[in-house]
């Protein structure tokens, strides 16, 4: 009774539309928004006592949050029973049975929004199972979190609780009414930078910001392909860059400079080379403060091209690079305050009836930085990183307001991780601290002071996740939206993009095309100090994009080549796998790669599920090929494969994100015993969760996974179960001509090329030790 009572209140929330999905499929729609009109349960988080205080503080309240499904899915991550824990690592299917019959005992007090559909679903519709991918776009990962977050708490349209802002420092930190001559230490220095005038016009931000595009340069931007050359650098690799303007020619690495060549601004030249000590190598000493993934990289970066690099690791470099574009945000935003405050003194002082054009040095909002990022511990370093930047000595720290409030909601608790739990170590380090991924704040800069949580139009930096700008800037039709706050962007960094794929990838895309608008109201802004390419709506050709992802991705790809158009040019990182993690397979199996022939890529999804149907499925449905897992990385493939099992009759078990404890812990023991042919396994699943899955024999790939080491990781969990050691093993890939990218990621570039340009469409490789 207690499922049926909260089944129909889940109801009660829901569109017509979504009704009719949940009757048709077992479960909610996963792409549009579950938006219910009852009030959710509330989540009182208290800020510790313990927490750094700061001279401006403002707040010892505490702040009401809602939690969404999406929440609670990745709460799981670090707040896990133990039985989780134990299930997860016991060999003994005794005990395994046990532990899901506990789980089972506890299902009822499960939330009923803990996952809709995991393992109940009664009424399928097989009439409709083409709709679900003829309607839906054709990206193959698609997260599903816009169907459970956007009700979260930062949104002001479904009555939430408003997001606090801090409007109690607003005239501290207000452009237009501060002066150089405040920030006393900078005074001299501005003086002394204006005396030398050619080191002054050398200065990349001023060669950039001042540039003023003519109409012809921007029709040519905006119609024109752009030319591409190659450049091999030490660190980075193959470099493309590409630029429409012809002018512009490849860079040059440079082998060593001083902190003083980069025109970096006070004090980052001294707080620099301490702040990243810890990543130069003390066996190697080096005049640089750099090292050399840094070095390659600003130097990019302070040249205010586009960049792609696509081989960011959480384990290995993914500080580095954090650290890098963090010191060159800043030098960036500080740099544009510092000529602000400048030319506030110098209109003080100027006669009275004097005009100059001489002081256009603002954009038509203050928001100049836009930092995406996945989760809240991201937030959390990047603020710690300008702090650390800002601060010259102990002895001068930097007034932070709102400093308790921050790490109160940005921070984590230690003991919140479960013990006993064995991830994999890039699982750890992607996935530490507060891994919320719906929040937004802005930063507000100034030289001896930092203000968090400042209102976006007095914000110099605003750090947020694609579903924290999705919920704020809306969708067409809702009556409170705003985006006005993105028009004079003029430094978007989008960090671990990979991640939004398994988020929801749509959210970036909404992102991209609300950014650089004209605003649709003037804000207050004092159009005398607008410079002239914000009011032509040129903003985007001043736009420099920095993009970092640990994988080469077409939709990734797609977001740098077709919404960047910094007049500067691009570059990107073009480096092609010599070996793929095919050869990281330690277990003896074949690997039987079948090609499919589709005629466009909006004809692969159609194409490759009547493949599987007519050529795969066949093959593995006698009961020798027993204990078959089938990893299916999009979750529409994943809902159209259930259905057809089911309509077929077939005996399966099935796992994806939305999968309560209970059912995952019943569909693990069935398919470890037997009891169940095949296992449906969906790559959301597999990238939040990251279990060991036992008992597997068969393992088919509807496609290839997006990231490639999942590849090695499934094949070798087959080793993971003693009885199968005698069995025989087998691996089947599916592949299309439009999977070159992944593909090459798994077998290499050698390989790739000659799979795809071969006449026969099946290919056999072989591992293991004893070959």
């Amino acid at each position: 009774m207690g499922k049926r009572r909260g089944g129909r209140e889940l109801a009660r929330g829901l569109s017509k539309r979504q009704r009719k999905h949940l009757q048709q499929f077992g479960e909610q729609h996963p792409v549009c928004d579950r938006v219910s009109g009852r009030p959710e349960a509330t989540q009182i988080c208290e800020l510790s006592d313990n927490s750094d205080k700061s001279s401006a503080e403002s707040d010892s309240e505490t702040e009401v949050e809602q939690v969404s499904v999406y929440h609670k899915l990745l709460a799981t991550l670090k707040a896990s029973p133990e039985s989780e824990s134990e299930e997860e690592e016991d060999e003994s299917e005794s005990e395994e049975a046990e532990e899901s019959e506990a789980e089972l005992g506890r299902e009822g007090s499960q939330e009923p929004e803990e996952a809709v559909g995991g393992e109940e679903e009664q009424n399928d519709v097989q009439e409709q199972e083409e709709e679900v991918t003829a309607k839906d776009p054709p990206e193959q990962a698609l997260g599903q979190e816009q169907a459970d977050g956007v009700e979260t708490s930062c949104d002001p349209n479904h009555g939430a609780i408003e997001e606090f802002t801090d409007v109690k420092h607003e005239a501290e930190f207000s452009l237009e009414t501060n002066f150089m001559e405040e920030e006393s230490g900078d005074c001299d220095a501005d003086k002394r930078e204006s005396n030398s005038s050619q080191a002054f016009s050398e200065d990349p931000f001023k060669q950039h910001m001042d540039k003023e595009l003519e109409e012809k340069e921007v029709e040519k931007i905006s119609t024109l392909s752009k030319t591409s050359s190659q450049s091999k650098w030490p660190r980075l690799g193959q470099l493309t860059f590409s630029s429409t303007l012809d002018k512009h020619t490849t860079l040059k690495p440079d082998k060593e400079f001083s902190v003083k060549q980069l025109y970096l601004h006070k004090p980052l030249e001294s707080t620099w080379p301490k702040v990243n000590k810890h990543f130069l190598s003390a066996s190697k000493p080096s005049d640089s403060s750099f090292t050399p993934l840094q070095r390659e990289l600003f130097c990019i970066m302070n040249t205010y091209r586009d960049l792609f690099y696509p081989e960011r690791n959480a384990l290995t470099n993914g500080e580095e690079i954090r650290h890098a574009y963090c010191l060159h945000a800043l030098n960036h935003i500080l740099k544009a305050n510092a000529q602000v405050l400048s030319n506030n003194a110098k209109k003080r002082d100027q006669k009275p009836g004097t005009d100059s054009d001489d002081y256009r040095d603002q954009g038509l909002t203050r928001p100049k930085v836009l930092m995406i990022v996945p989760f809240r511990e991201c937030a959390l370093r990047i603020v710690h990183i300008f702090i650390s930047l800002l601060e010259v000595n102990e002895k001068r720290k930097i007034d932070v307001s709102n400093k308790k409030r921050f790490k109160g909601e940005f921070g984590s608790d230690p003991d919140e991780k479960p013990p006993n739990l064995k991830r994999p170590e890039d699982y750890e380090a992607v996935f530490a601290g507060n891994i919320d991924d719906h929040f937004r704040i802005g930063v507000a800069i100034l030289q001896k002071s930092m203000r968090l949580y400042a209102p976006f139009y007095s914000s110099d930096i605003i750090i947020a996740s694609p579903l924290g700008m999705r919920t704020i800037i809306g969708t067409e039709g809702e009556k409170k939206r705003d985006f006005d706050f993105l028009s004079s962007i003029e430094m978007l960094i989008i960090d671990q993009a990979d991640i939004y794929l398994m988020q929801n990838w749509e959210h970036v895309l909404h992102l991209m095309k609300h950014i650089n608008l004209l605003p649709l109201d003037s804000h207050g802004v004092d159009f005398s100090r607008v410079r002239m390419p914000n009011l032509h709506n040129w903003s985007k050709y001043y736009r420099q994009t920095l993009l970092f992802s640990a994988l080469q991705d077409p939709q990734i790809n797609s977001i740098f080549n077709k919404h960047c158009f910094n007049y500067m040019g691009q570059v990107a990182v073009r480096n092609v796998p010599l070996s793929g993690s095919i050869s990281r397979v330690v277990v003896q199996l074949p690997h039987v790669f079948r090609r499919i022939e589709a005629e466009s890529l909006t004809s692969v999804i159609d194409t490759r599920f009547q493949f599987f149907v007519d050529k795969v499925l066949p093959e593995y449905r006698d009961a020798i090929m027993s204990h078959t897992l089938i990893y299916v990385p999009s979750y529409f493939d994943y809902v159209r494969l259930r259905n057809y099992f089911k309509k077929e009759e077939l005996n399966f078990t099935h796992i994806c994100e939305y999968t309560k404890k209970a059912g995952i812990c019943r569909a693990r023991r069935s398919f470890l015993k037997g009891e169940k042919q095949f296992l449906l396994l969906t790559e959301r699943f597999h990238f939040y969760k990251r279990y060991t899955i036992k008992g597997i024999r068969n393992l088919v790939f509807y496609e290839l996974p997006t990231y490639s080491h999942f590849y090695s990781e499934l094949c070798n969990m087959m080793k993971a179960t003693d009885s199968g050691v005698d069995a025989t093993w087998t691996c089947t890939v599916l592949y299309s001509k439009y999977d070159a990218q992944k593909l090459a990621a798994v077998v290499g570039i050698d390989r790739t090329a000659q799979m795809l340009q071969s006449k026969k469409n099946v290919h056999l490789f072989v591992t293991g030790e004893n070959e």
